[in-house]
């Protein structure tokens, strides 16, 4: 298979797992926010979703990131070795998740107490599950990639959106509230394992035949070169979770619920780059250690250009519509989120540019110099909150993470562009007529805003925006539509 046919197959299909998942995130944000929690109990839930996502990180550290590469490696090289990547990465892995559950188990009134919030503990007691789950889920989707099979990591991923979503709505309804939504979390994450390791032993494993004896020094490499994984990965969860908890110990769950709720409504935006990200990475790898730098270059090149297509205008409109989509689609209890959705509706063209340039440095064999770069920018993330959330409440928190995050994506994309020899002169080009696109646009949604009156107003104002995008877009040449036919076909 070409690469071309695989980049095409693999977007396909974790690009329709990412629309399931975020499908499955708005109807759980919306029953949530609209029928089931006040903001008190909503900003409970994330409170603890929180918290045990820095537990679910330790228990992982580096070695998904580790075991993917080397899978990836081995497949090309020897693949003979791959059986023992995946044996001797599973052994750390099992250990180090059962001694964080314990540590949250044997721990779990303490930490509550700490964090000044009781209500908290059995959240806790039961994220103990939920750090054994996450870890093996995230390590699944790892290792699926570094196959390079993707629709394995998109049908687990559709599985644990599924289960959540379900399993979350039916406890709360049953009488749990919160607590029962956190427990769908739980359910979601424990059925994509379980899925995920069955097709591993039977798809995987039944294909491949171990070398007589492991490299000697496979387990070294292994575990070294998840050192800076690892600190990228708790430079990002420090990043994502850290302000929230933040916000839980000096503010209160209500400032979590509003935090939570606009950076729902973002993330709800990356799902086409995020799916691209993922898929584009290893090819990045791949072209680049063939010595290909300048496909590799022009395959991050229309990355760039199409992210920026899609996303600097969505995000004008996000930032033009999001009071009245607060108002008629969550309700007026949550009103306390527009202004920093309003931010947040610019840093998802932020975040859109990282998620196809970050996960590229890893594969391109510059891990280390993204884990400083993603450590400095987490500590400074932790250092703002502190100096901001008290005197800014929510939007003290948001405007540190939109400051630092920019901060390390620009980092990135410096060292992508050290690595390939971009185009800057192309990218500057394109940019300036997207500008101009979204300017054009963002003065139609503007017009139009005052006749917002409801869910079906909203609709049409967002639906009007997404014409003359694409009318702008064909007609500057930035778009075409064959090739938008082809993809979808």
């Amino acid at each position: 298979m070409d690469l071309t046919t695989r980049l095409v197959r693999g977007a396909k299909a974790f690009f329709g797992a990412r629309v399931v998942y975020a499908l499955a995130n708005a109807v759980l944000l919306f029953a949530l926010t609209r029928y089931l929690l006040d903001p008190a109990a909503y900003g409970l839930l994330y409170f603890a979703v929180s918290v045990v996502g820095v537990g679910a990180m330790l228990a992982t550290l580096g070695l998904p990131k580790s075991t993917g590469r080397y899978v990836t490696e081995f497949l090309a090289t020897d693949a003979g070795q791959v059986p023992h990547v995946l044996s001797i990465s599973v052994r750390y892995l099992t250990v180090l998740a059962i001694a964080v559950a314990g540590g949250i188990v044997l721990f779990h009134r303490p930490l509550a107490r700490l964090l000044g919030d009781p209500t908290l503990t059995p959240f806790l007691l039961l994220g103990a599950v939920f750090v054994i789950a996450r870890a093996f889920f995230s390590y699944l989707t790892n290792v699926f990639q570094g196959f390079n099979r993707v629709e394995y990591t998109a049908a687990i991923s559709v599985v644990n959106s599924l289960t959540r979503v379900v399993g979350a709505i039916g406890l709360v309804l049953l009488g749990l509230g919160a607590l029962g939504a956190f427990a769908g979390y739980v359910a979601g994450y424990a059925a994509g394992a379980v899925v995920g390791l069955v097709a591993l032993r039977t798809h995987f494993l039944a294909d491949l035949n171990a070398a007589t004896e492991p490299a000697a020094d496979l387990t070294r490499r292994l575990l070294e070169y998840s050192v800076p994984t690892a600190a990228t990965r708790l430079s990002v969860v420090l990043d994502s979770r850290i302000d929230k908890v933040l916000l839980g110990v000096l503010v209160g769950p209500v400032a979590v619920g509003f935090y939570t709720l606009a950076k729902q409504i973002a993330d709800f935006c990356i799902v086409p780059a995020t799916a691209l990200g993922f898929t584009i990475s290893p090819a990045l790898g791949d072209q680049h250690a063939d010595e290909r730098t300048g496909r590799a270059a022009t395959l991050y090149e229309r990355s760039m250009e199409n992210v920026l297509l899609l996303y600097v205008p969505a995000a004008v409109g996000l930032a033009l519509v999001a009071e009245p989509a607060i108002r008629f689609v969550v309700g007026t209890d949550y009103l306390g989120a527009v202004p920093v959705l309003r931010l947040f509706s610019f840093f998802v063209v932020v975040r859109a540019v990282h998620k196809i340039t970050g996960n590229g440095l890893d594969y391109l064999g510059l891990a280390r110099i993204r884990a400083l770069a993603r450590g400095t920018a987490a500590g400074s993330n932790v250092v703002l909150n502190l100096l901001l959330i008290p005197p800014y409440g929510v939007m003290g928190a948001a405007v540190a993470t939109v400051t630092t995050y920019s901060a390390y994506t620009a980092v990135n994309v410096y060292y992508i562009h050290r690595e390939l020899d971009l185009g800057m002169g192309y990218l500057a080009e394109r940019t300036l007529r997207i500008g101009v696109i979204a300017l054009a646009m963002g003065g139609v949604v503007w017009l139009a805003r005052p006749g917002i009156t409801g869910i079906l107003s909203l609709a049409a104002v967002v639906l009007l925006g997404a014409t003359v995008w694409s009318i702008l877009s064909v007609a500057s040449g930035l778009l075409d539509p064959g090739e938008v036919r082809g993809l979808l076909a």
